[in-house]
């Protein structure tokens, strides 16, 4: 799975989350200042040429369903952002954020209760 720009990556976000359609509805919901129609339509065609996103002609327009569901690619990205930055450690990760105090030892505290409550399953 390729790595996006932060354009695709904002119009992956507005695909995602109307689950799919058409370039006019996905202008209609990104965030000020919002790109130029064929800006995005480019945008939209790059990602349908990386495998995000699948185009279906409907008459004189196409409408695009997201083939990569988003956790996928989080969970993707998240692995190679901490391999690249943090070399392949998530405690590195964690340690940044707490010296940081991006990170709260309440918020640290309820990251622990997660991780053992996976465990006790």
């Amino acid at each position: 799975m390729e790595k996006l720009t932060q354009q695709e990556e904002d119009a992956m976000l507005v695909i995602w989350e109307t689950g799919g359609g058409f370039i006019k509805d996905f202008l209609e919901e990104l965030q000020e200042p919002k790109p130029p129609y064929t800006t995005l339509a480019s945008t939209v065609k790059n990602l349908e040429k990386k495998g995000f996103v699948q185009g279906e002609k409907l008459g004189n327009t196409y409408r695009y369903t997201p083939i990569i569901k988003q956790e996928d690619y989080k969970k993707r990205f998240m692995k190679s952002f901490v391999g690249d930055y943090f070399k392949n450690s998530y405690k590195e990760l964690v340690a940044f954020f707490a010296q940081d105090k991006k990170i709260s030892a309440d918020e640290l505290k309820e990251i622990i209760s997660m991780i053992e409550n996976k465990n006790a399953k």
